[in-house]
């Protein structure tokens, strides 16, 4: 019998942790794909299979404000070099916050339908005024 819990499991006020180790090195020096991430982790899980959304990303209008990764409640915005970089789609759930919290105009980022290409898209935005 395996000693790990399964979800359900778990007693109120139960505290998981993300790394296998001590993280000793700032989370703004180590690259997300770098760290040593611990098993129960959602990192290590894909969790975005139920999206029905997503966010798509212009990078004619994007002016690195970093909002998008510092309200992404997910994660999913990888940000490097304090510059966007993608989004993690394995992770995001669609929820839009990315989005709202977005301060350009037209925004660089914008909801899709989940199975819209992304370069089809890219074709669709709306024009800067």
């Amino acid at each position: 019998m395996s000693d790990k819990l399964g979800w359900n499991e778990f007693r109120a006020g139960s505290v998981l942790f993300s790394f296998e180790d001590e993280l000793t090195q700032s989370m703004t020096t180590v690259k997300q794909e770098d760290r040593n991430y611990s098993h129960e982790s959602s990192f290590n899980k894909y969790t975005g299979d139920w999206r029905v959304e997503k966010p798509v990303f212009n990078r004619d209008f994007c002016i690195n404000c970093q909002f998008c990764w510092i309200y992404c409640p997910d994660l999913s915005i990888i940000s490097n070099d304090k510059k966007f970089d993608h989004i993690d789609y394995d992770h995001c759930k669609g929820c839009g916050v990315c989005v709202d919290v977005c301060p350009t105009n037209p925004k660089s980022l914008l909801m899709f339908v989940e199975h819209e290409d992304n370069d089809v898209a890219l074709t669709k935005w709306p024009e800067k005024k």
